[in-house]
């Protein structure tokens, strides 16, 4: 790369004006700085899968159960691909990020839906940070609660009565009803990331 001093002396020669020079000037410090700062932070993560495993007394009445998920970072957000399978053919799921795995499951945020088909499998992309920097916080308002990050995966049934015909409620006398819906009338979590620490879950093992 040419020098200061060397660019000066070519524009000089060349008959450039005052402004041409201070063109050529900024241009050689820019590439010079450029070319010593770092190449913008570390790369992203490459994609992460990971399996979405049965809630409990769900391996008993749907011994087939199970998902797969694919995370692909970005510069500004992340891909995430769900895939089910073994499922109630023609029944509907809700998919939330969650803080905890299972039960009490706190801060949770509604993702998707993923409808299974004639086959009982189905599939849904997100797109969004969904990563080690995900989180919620509410400073005010009706709730309030510091920065808490939500790094697992729940799915629930978006029915109640399916899994309580399907028996997957065993002991319960009618439906159990849960908010993991759009008008937070869902049924019980089906699938989830529990193979992971409740503190550490999958989305923390990937970053942009």
């Amino acid at each position: 790369m040419l020098g200061i001093k060397h660019i000066h002396r070519r524009a000089l020669t060349a008959g450039l004006g005052a402004t041409a020079l201070a063109g050529a000037l900024a241009l050689s410090l820019g590439l010079s700085a450029a070319s010593a700062a770092p190449a913008g932070g570390a790369r992203p993560s490459p994609p992460f899968s990971f399996r979405l495993v049965p809630s409990p007394n769900i391996a008993r009445c749907l011994p087939h159960a199970g998902g797969q998920v694919t995370i692909i970072p970005g510069r500004l957000n992340d891909v995430m691909r769900v895939s089910i399978h073994g499922m109630p053919r023609n029944s509907d799921f809700d998919l939330f990020v969650i803080q905890m795995p299972l039960k009490p499951f706190g801060v949770s945020w509604y993702q998707s839906d993923v409808d299974a088909g004639r086959l009982g499998s189905g599939s849904a992309t997100v797109q969004g940070v969904l990563d080690r920097e995900t989180f919620s916080v509410s400073p005010g308002g009706t709730t309030t609660f510091a920065p808490t990050h939500q790094f697992h995966l729940g799915l629930w049934f978006n029915n109640p009565v399916t899994p309580f015909r399907l028996g997957c409620e065993p002991g319960a006398k009618k439906p159990i009803v849960t908010p993991f819906n759009g008008v937070q009338h869902a049924g019980v979590q089906v699938l989830n990331t529990s193979q992971f620490p409740v503190n550490a879950g999958p989305l923390s093992r990937v970053h942009r």
